[in-house]
């Protein structure tokens, strides 16, 4: 993933223990920390506490933006997961420093949250201040239409790891946003 240009890498681990996501994070942070690479820890920002990661990223059923400040013990990124354009707006107000917005297609990953679709995207970015992130279902083959409805950065999860070739689907995409954002801003 990074030598295919990927921005930053969010390790997910949703049964594994505090302490083996320590340890995760740890062995990651020494590969991605050579390239300047961010790397955030999904749900448990305890791990930042215990292995240096550039932030955490909770949902919303975690912690709030202030207690998770609170748990890493030092400054980091802190970013919320939000599922409509009310809950942007709230994650904004509370803090964080960057949301992730989806689902935006339907995806395994989030099996019982609707799929928002393209249409708040627009309004998502012209709402609320801080970076966004569009997730939920985004592969290669649908990354036009989601720039095109206005993202400007987006999260891929499945279509990267499925892919046979990591470093040259990265770098597809990482194109077509590049391409895409100098065409929006010249």
């Amino acid at each position: 993933m990074i030598e295919g240009g990927v921005d930053l890498i969010q390790l997910r681990g949703k049964n594994k223990s505090i302490d083996e996501l320590a340890d995760i994070a740890a062995a990651l942070h020494e590969i991605t920390s050579r390239s300047s690479m961010p790397l955030i820890v999904n749900d448990h920002a305890e791990v930042a506490r215990k292995a240096s990661v550039e932030g955490v990223h909770v949902g919303q059923d975690d912690d709030s933006i202030q207690v998770a400040r609170r748990k890493t013990g030092r400054t980091v990124l802190v970013g919320k997961s939000t599922h409509s354009l009310e809950q942007a707006r709230a994650a904004r107000a509370e803090g964080a420093d960057y949301i992730g917005f989806g689902p935006i297609f339907a995806t395994p990953t989030k099996p019982d949250y609707a799929p928002i679709g393209l249409s708040e995207i627009k309004n998502v970015h012209s709402d609320v201040t801080v970076p966004i992130f569009c997730i939920g279902g985004i592969k290669l083959d649908n990354l036009e239409e989601i720039i095109a409805a206005g993202a400007q950065r987006v999260a891929i999860v499945s279509g990267l790891l499925k892919a046979s070739d990591i470093i040259e689907y990265a770098r597809a995409c990482k194109k077509l946003l590049t391409l895409k954002s100098a065409i929006r801003n010249p």
